[in-house]
């Protein structure tokens, strides 16, 4: 009998069945595998909403299973389909994996792009899609409130364990981030953080265009929020020395104008160049009230980058 996870949860690899390439990677539950296997289309759970999906049931391109296998451990499966509409991946690609990582930790994409997301996923659906997770967050949009902070901080707490955890144990042969934290590179950190930051200024202006605004968002906050940990953790700042929580809450609160954005931004980067604990600290609230402004501009919730980096991290077999 398969066995899940204590979630509930099954990891799957999907494959094209013709060429064996591998399309994707998500989760089913015991409902999902039973609606894979009932309809011969592959269904996963949610775990971000919390609800069964069947894929391609927004763009059409779904997939139609051949085989499923389980391995040896019976822990997780391999399913065999035929793509529909040839893109796997909501980003329009024909595979999740399209993206190379180079040696300088940067990515080459490697494939065409089949279709273009903002054309094809209906905005009303996306809209949706953001009224569901603000709502889950207990977001009113009219008076900027959130009435479940602590959520935040216990979520942002947990994720700056593991780097505290990937610090204090050397794993630079399986982990790129803790190689990072055993350079103590702090001045490589904040050139990263620099380019980061001009990404998210870029989405909210227009100018740095992906997957659409929200997701653009959601990523490149989440990228923002890597490299400042990276830096408190480097310096060893304890969470309460800096309260990112706090600092994304008041930048999302915040309603800030271009000028005063740029302001802050180079305010951010002047501080954690430094070499004083409680100055860089200042600069790295300043990085995460920027990563709240930009949640604020995309009308998403300040949780979703924070959950971004956690599904990253369980992925990785870092959290659970």
């Amino acid at each position: 009998m398969l066995r899940f996870d204590r979630q509930g949860l099954a990891p799957s690899v999907v494959v094209d069945d013709a060429t064996g390439e591998v399309l994707m990677v998500a989760f089913m539950n015991e409902e999902a595998l039973q609606k894979t296997r009932e309809t011969g289309f592959t269904h996963f759970f949610s775990r971000s909403r919390n609800t069964i999906w069947r894929k391609g049931e927004q763009s059409g391109n779904s997939q139609e299973v051949r085989t499923i296998f389980v391995n040896c451990e019976e822990n997780s499966l391999l399913v065999r389909v035929v793509q529909q509409g040839g893109a796997a991946c909501h980003e329009g690609y024909q595979s999740c994996y399209y993206r190379q990582l180079l040696p300088d930790d940067t990515y080459k994409i490697v494939q065409e792009r089949i279709f273009n997301p903002g054309e094809v996923y209906d905005k009303s659906i996306a809209q949706n899609t953001s009224s569901t997770k603000e709502d889950e967050f207990h977001i009113d949009k009219d008076s900027v409130s959130i009435e479940t902070p602590e959520e935040l901080r216990v979520k942002m707490r947990q994720l700056y364990s593991v780097y505290l955890y990937l610090r204090d144990n050397d794993m630079s042969e399986q982990s790129n981030t803790s190689r990072l934290l055993q350079d103590h590179s702090q001045s490589y950190l904040a050139s990263r953080l620099a380019d980061e930051l001009q990404e998210l200024a870029d989405v909210q202006s227009g100018e740095h265009v992906h997957a659409g605004r929200e997701p653009d968002t959601i990523l490149e906050g989440s990228q923002v929020g890597y490299w400042l940990f990276l830096i408190a953790a480097t310096i060893h700042l304890n969470y309460n020395d800096f309260t990112p929580h706090e600092a994304l809450l008041q930048g999302y609160r915040e309603h800030y104008n271009e000028g005063r954005m740029v302001e802050l931004w180079q305010e951010c980067l002047n501080l954690v160049a430094g070499t004083e604990p409680t100055v860089i600290a200042k600069g790295l609230q300043l990085g995460f009230s920027l990563i709240g402004w930009a949640c604020a501009e995309a009308r998403i919730s300040p949780i979703m980058p924070v959950e971004f980096d956690l599904d990253q991290m369980r992925r990785k077999g870092l959290v659970r």
